[in-house]
């Protein structure tokens, strides 16, 4: 039961994000079945345009779903669908809004779907929009209430099956109700909106005043003729909450970004969290902002999963023993549940309020952090995405333990705020790790590299990701005593700052060894040494250089017996074309990646290279990719190499367009050498 009165008109709630709400209804088929006039300013489209055709006139389908159905069936698994969203305007152009789809039910029927967008002065209103509880309900012209949500029950009371069919004064019998239905009838004969404002309390609950601004707007069939009122109530008083503990937050909020290190701002935001409204909060960082590596973009599939790292730790129990990882540790997933999908697949917000840790529950499923759950009484959860537009930087997790009462919408808008807070800080983190690596990868690399007068060298460098990738590979051309010239190609795992580092050591080292003029197999044996070394020397409480291998081609060309001596280290075999344009793949002992330790096992062999023949190096990223197996991409690779007539330089950039292929997922290092005919080398020289 409640009671309600009207506002007085200091307390009035702000109703300007709910009067231009523009609404539409669809079915399980996703045909449009009422329209708003409201609607109709927003996109353009007339209600006899609309209705009766599909839904994907207006709504484009979003990237994890291909159809308007399997996007109906999304919904329908997760009650609905929330977030900002680009619609199309009549005129053919993409509107950016603020968009809710809410299920509604009736009597023996299948549900209908409302479509609710929103945007404020020309700006997307997003975390108040979407998180607010919204009470909704659909009335025909004789006020009797035909659809309903879950959550309209909460704002007054009253059961569903004892709301559909009846009007408004038979379920709500007070003085209040009957101005409300005159309203009603107003709306539906004008064809427009209205908004009005009331308090209720509710007489099973604590005895505390509620603020509700409900919007009336009525619906249209094709003809333009009304169908029926749509009622949505807003709670107001979670917002006016939310807004004093902004103010809070702003206050405190202003801290981040004071540094470019990822892991402090991480903890700043734990730290806070926990000190304004929760018991324990994790924050965990997408490797990509630690490392530089490629982003991970939200709704991207069968390009990678996401691999957090575990960047801010609090509670208000000492040790935080809630969390089964510390921080800098790497995060495990659970197994596919709707935590996963909600945050990493549509990068939407999770909350449970009340947290369901039976066996059967996705909890009570997840190895790692059931026995936490159970044992520090975690009772409510919410996981909000740290994200850039479609860009996941991270996750935060926010629990509770010793405050009893669960965590409610108030307390998700300000987590999501939070998170938007110090989602620009932890992005400027992310690229400056990036452009440190560029520029390391910049003053380390040859940029151009020269083997004097016998051999002509030609080079190419692409990483996975041209606009924001930085990987470990690296090559040099090295001149030597007599005459002999040093050719290094290699391949560090991973990307960002890690990989640039590990690449940066393994280059110099490699110069000073050509320097001391040892052969191929001891050079890598050596290189393997400082791999080790570097793994040995890595600090696992911090996120700096980790170091997990690397492969490696090293050869010596020596001109006087036009003889060269390769030695692998677990990378590619080089490719020879001959002068007449046979290309062969030379069979020579694979060796180890370095950093394995069995420097003993490094072999070299010898390969002749005839006047006029191209020696090619490369990385693996060159032949492997996702569409197709290492021989198909070596197979290519000989086919474009057969062209013997080609300048150096344009042989390099033909094998690069037609080997690598499309769905390449790693960086490409090409490096071509040809000996000189006879004569050439003289020429040179006089020039």
């Amino acid at each position: 039961m409640t009671t309600a009165e009207t506002v007085s008109p200091a307390e009035r709630v702000d109703a300007g994000t709910t009067a231009e709400w523009a609404l539409m209804v669809f079915d399980q088929r996703a045909t449009v079945v009422a329209w708003t006039s409201a609607a109709e300013r927003h996109v353009g489209y007339s209600a006899g345009e609309v209705v009766g055709r599909s839904a994907a006139l207006v709504l484009p389908f979003p990237e994890d779903a291909p159809t308007m159905e399997a996007f109906i069936d999304r919904c329908r698994a997760h009650g609905g669908w929330s977030g900002p969203m680009a619609v199309r305007h009549r005129d053919g152009r993409m509107c950016e809004v603020s968009l809710r789809i809410s299920m509604l039910r009736g009597q023996g029927t299948p549900a209908r779907w409302l479509v609710s967008m929103a945007t404020v002065n020309g700006t997307v209103t997003e975390s108040r929009f979407d998180h607010s509880l919204f009470g909704i309900s659909v009335r025909d012209p004789h006020l009797r209430c035909t659809w309903v949500n879950e959550a309209m029950g909460r704002h007054d009371a009253v059961p569903r099956d004892r709301r559909l069919g009846r009007r408004l004064t038979e379920t709500w019998p007070h003085a209040q109700a009957e101005m409300f239905e005159q309203e009603m009838l107003r709306v539906l004969g004008h064809g427009g909106a209205s908004v009005r404002e009331y308090r209720t309390w509710l007489r099973t609950g604590p005895r505390r005043g509620h603020v509700f601004a409900m919007t009336l707007q009525c619906l249209q069939d094709a003809d333009g003729q009304a169908l029926g009122v749509c009622v949505i109530s807003v709670d107001a008083t979670e917002s006016r909450q939310a807004q004093e503990r902004m103010a809070v937050l702003g206050r405190a909020g202003s801290r981040f970004g004071s540094t470019l290190d990822a892991m402090h701002t991480s903890q700043e935001l734990a730290d806070l969290a926990t000190s304004l409204f929760a018991d324990c909060t994790a924050v965990d960082l997408e490797r990509s902002v630690l490392r530089g590596e490629p982003a991970f973009r939200i709704g991207q599939q069968g390009r990678r999963s996401p691999v957090l790292l575990r960047g801010g730790l609090a509670s208000i129990r000492e040790g935080a023993p809630e969390s089964p990882w510390r921080r800098g540790e790497k995060i495990v997933l659970p197994r596919p549940s709707r935590l996963t999908d909600h945050v990493l697949s549509m990068g939407r917000s999770y909350m449970e309020p009340v947290l369901d840790s039976a066996p059967a529950a996705w909890a009570g499923q997840d190895e790692a952090r059931a026995p936490k759950i159970r044992q520090n009484g975690v009772h409510s959860l919410m996981i909000v995405p740290i994200r850039i537009r479609r860009t996941l930087l991270g996750v935060a997790v926010f629990l509770r333990t010793g405050n009893p009462v669960p965590f409610q919408d108030a307390d998700l808008i300000l987590a999501e705020e939070l998170a938007a807070r110090a989602a620009p800080a932890l992005d400027r983190a992310r690229h400056h790790v990036r452009s440190a690596a560029l520029m390391l990868r910049r003053n380390v690399l040859p940029q151009r590299a020269s083997a004097g007068t016998e051999l002509e060298v030609a080079s190419r460098y692409l990483p996975a990701d041209r606009d924001h990738g930085v990987g470990g590979d690296w090559f040099d051309v090295i001149p030597q005593a007599a005459g002999r010239v040093a050719l290094v190609v290699g391949d560090v795992v991973g990307h960002g700052p890690d990989a640039a580092a590990t690449m940066g050591v393994l280059r110099t080292t490699a110069r000073m060894l050509a320097d001391m003029d040892l052969p191929p197999e001891d050079v890598l044996a050596r290189l393997d040494d400082t791999v080790q070394g570097l793994a040995a020397g890595k600090d696992t409480s911090n996120h700096a250089l980790m170091v997990f291998g690397a492969t490696c081609l090293y050869a010596v060309y020596d001109p006087a017996t036009r003889r060269c001596t390769v030695a692998l280290a677990g990378h590619p075999p080089p490719v020879l074309t001959d002068p007449q344009g046979r290309v062969t793949f030379p069979d020579l002992p694979t060796g180890t990646p370095l950093g394995m330790g069995l420097g003993s096992l490094f072999r070299s062999a010898e390969l002749e290279l005839p006047q006029g023949s191209v020696l090619g190096l490369y990385t693996d990223g060159l032949v492997e990719a996702r569409d197709h197996d290492i021989e198909d991409g070596m197979n290519r690779l000989g086919g474009a190499m057969a062209q013997p007539g080609l300048p150096l330089e344009d042989l390099c950039t033909r094998a690069l367009e037609t080997v690598r292929g499309r769905a390449a997922s790693d960086d490409v290092t090409l490096l071509l050498v040809r000996t000189r005919l006879p004569g050439a080398a003289h020429e040179r020289a006089g020039m």
